[in-house]
């Protein structure tokens, strides 16, 4: 390989048909300089490599982790049954070397020789791509998850009350109101509710009560409403007003008033709130007028238009279908095992009516969720996206603790349980194989499930890459977390790997920073050392059988692991505006929006035109790709602007908002 000085750029890529050799390096930020080593003989590969810091000769076998996981990636991938050639090159600069007047350099010139025979191909499997979920970067609460109230069962304090209720927050002082925490919920499993006690006889005009910002402000749309449910308690006439209100309280976006002669019982209380303004950074506030004292639990407002009804926010599952996953790998990660096993994710307790789920305190990374998304909604959602449900388990082990082998039965039976609801994969824990008591209570785990499910296929978390596994499995899983240059030589770690016994799972592999410049927060050579490494999954598809990035999401505002695949926030969006052309001649628009309540980015914005010379083009076996959408940037989005359009042609243009 090339030595520190010899720097050359790594181009890696699925050839289908002839590669192409050209790019431009300073584009990427790198001069490159002559390789050293030829080609070896024998080897589908051009030689010489771009290689940031310290060269690696071979690869290194990769050792998981779980506290030095950075990702970064900016692609979307597509499950394809194909026949296809796995080509590396590795292209240098040489003294024949022309400089064209793009400033694009042919670095090399290159002969690719492919045995396109069915004897010689390797299939790629259908179930190669997936996603991996784990809740982290808030990725669930307050990301896929619709739910905008954070804390709605006032749960996230403790089970001691007084308690706290962050992030709620009280209007009024202690002149006006006194707020509090109890344990007389009628909810057995979430006994904590909120004690509201109103003692000024001449209330503020607006009222006091309580206020939830959600998760960094609440997004609420002009024209759409948004379900809110309730627990309400009171032994006297009830008066109150549920709001939503930009976060200073000076603008009611959405508001309705309950009102009951008395409510002696808990009563679930339900009604919708339809917005008649904008605000990305709204709460909600419960108030009243009225002395005298409220009980309340399970506070929830969800989007009335969440995907399919299902509960999970449309543009970031729309993100999602895009991907066509093959499979789901759900819930962790180190979530499920919890630093702590007292807050280890137990899928049985997030099953059943959501005011009854308990909800519990992640603290590998550090916050609270309510569990709407449980162990039934991750089965929905890979049904929605035509996905197969792989359910990593927790087997008794966290990160610090484990369960002792005599108290095993309880858990396996949980997990018999569950998969009598729903079959798939089962992942037998997550990264425990450094423990030395992991084939124990792997062994419990899965006799009793062959035993029951014996068409279910099992992971371990043991590397059956370099020996033989001392248990039995149907596959084992596979973690990789490195920087640039490993990642890249990491493509062929499969090409010796036994052919027989359990296939391999790589359910997380990405790009991390370990030194400035490894491309941690994602970066065009990052991406190339990921698409080379995935190649050398699918030359070896006849043994690597899965794989997934990691992680899916990151919330804008909790960066803890950065980047993952969808970066999001609660607020941004497109507008789209579609027009058909059907005529013979151009058309001079002049496109004129209003209401939009948030400024158009230009940066942002785009255009997708579909359009041929011919209006009676179409597509055939030989000429596929004859009339194709063409995406292009839009540098004169506006409120208003001018857009030309051809004659038979179909234009969409997705003006970027911004508040």
């Amino acid at each position: 390989m090339a030595s520190q000085q010899q720097l050359a750029l790594i181009l890696a890529a699925l050839v289908l048909a002839s590669p192409a050799v050209a790019y431009t390096p300073e584009a990427a930020g790198y001069t490159p300089t002559a390789a050293s080593s030829p080609a070896e003989a024998g080897t589908p590969v051009v030689t010489a490599g771009y290689t940031p810091g310290a060269a690696a000769s071979t690869p290194a076998e990769p050792t998981p982790t779980r506290q030095t996981r950075q990702v970064g990636e900016s692609r979307r991938r597509q499950r394809r049954e194909t026949r296809a050639t796995s080509v590396f090159l590795f292209s240098s600069p040489s003294h024949s070397q022309q400089k064209h007047k793009n400033n694009c350099h042919v670095l090399a010139v290159a002969d690719v020789k492919i045995d396109a025979s069915r004897s010689a191909a390797q299939k790629i499997p259908q179930t190669m791509f997936g996603l991996f979920f784990e809740e982290i970067n808030y990725a669930g609460a307050g990301g896929l998850w619709a739910e905008l109230v954070s804390n709605r069962g006032f749960e996230a304090g403790g089970a001691v009350t007084p308690s706290s209720i962050e992030p709620w927050s009280i209007l009024g002082d202690a002149s006006t109101i006194r707020v509090t925490t109890d344990r007389s919920s009628c909810f057995s499993r979430n006994v904590i509710a909120l004690k509201m006690e109103v003692i000024c006889e001449d209330c503020p005009s607006g009222g006091v009560g309580i206020c939830n910002p959600g998760f960094w402000g609440m997004n609420i749309e002009q024209g759409k409403s948004y379900n809110l449910a309730m627990y309400l308690r009171s032994p006297e006439y009830l008066n109150f007003t549920a709001s939503l209100t930009c976060s200073n309280g000076s603008q009611i976006v959405a508001s309705a008033s309950i009102q009951h002669a008395s409510l002696s019982n808990w009563t679930k209380v339900e009604l919708q709130l339809l917005a008649q303004g904008t605000c990305i950074s709204s709460r909600l506030e419960l108030t009243t007028l009225k002395r005298g004292i409220i009980w309340l639990d399970q506070v929830s407002v969800v989007p009335s238009d969440t995907h399919k009804g299902h509960g999970f926010r449309k543009e970031l599952t729309s993100m999602l279908l895009d991907l066509r996953p093959s499979f789901l790998r759900f819930t962790g990660g180190c979530y499920v095992q919890g630093d702590l096993l007292k807050n280890a994710f137990r899928s049985k307790e997030t099953i059943g009516p959501w005011e009854e789920r308990p909800g519990h305190f992640g603290d590998v990374w550090h916050y609270w969720t309510d569990d709407g998304l449980g162990y039934y909604e991750f089965l929905q959602l890979a049904e929605d996206l035509g996905a197969t449900p792989i359910w990593v388990v927790n087997i008794g082990i966290s990160l610090h603790e484990k369960v002792n082998i005599t108290d095993i039965a309880p858990l396996v039976e949980d997990v018999l349980d569950s998969l009598e609801f729903a079959r798939g994969y089962v992942a037998l824990g997550n990264e425990d194989c450094v423990s030395n008591f992991y084939r124990e209570h792997y062994l419990k785990f899965y006799t009793a499930i062959r035993e029951a499910y014996p068409d279910i296929q099992m992971i371990s978390n043991c590397n059956g890459f370099s020996k033989r596994l001392d248990h039995p499995a149907d596959l084992y899983d596979f973690h990789i977390y490195d920087n640039i240059t490993a990642i890249f030589l990491n493509k062929t770690t499969f090409d010796n790997a036994t052919r027989t016994g359990p296939k391999v799972f790589v359910s997380e592999y990405a790009v991390v920073q370990k030194k400035p410049g490894d491309g941690g927060n994602g970066s065009l050579v990052a991406s190339l050392a990921e698409a080379a490494f995935l190649t050398g999954l699918e030359k070896n598809s006849n043994v690597v059988q899965m794989a997934s990035y990691a992680p899916l999401f990151v919330n804008d505002n909790d960066r803890t692991w950065m980047p993952g695949a969808i970066v999001f926030n609660s607020w941004q969006h497109f507008l789209r505006v579609k027009i058909v052309n059907f005529g013979l001649i151009a058309v001079n628009l002049t496109i004129s929006a209003s209401g939009l309540e948030a400024s158009v980015n230009s940066a942002r914005s785009i255009v997708t035109v579909l359009i041929s010379s011919n209006p009676l083009d179409g597509n055939s076996f030989s000429q596929p790709k004859k009339v194709v959408p063409v995406i292009s940037e839009l540098p004169n989005a506006a409120e208003e602007m001018q857009a030309l359009l051809a004659p038979y042609s179909f234009t969409s243009f997705d003006l970027a908002l911004e508040v």
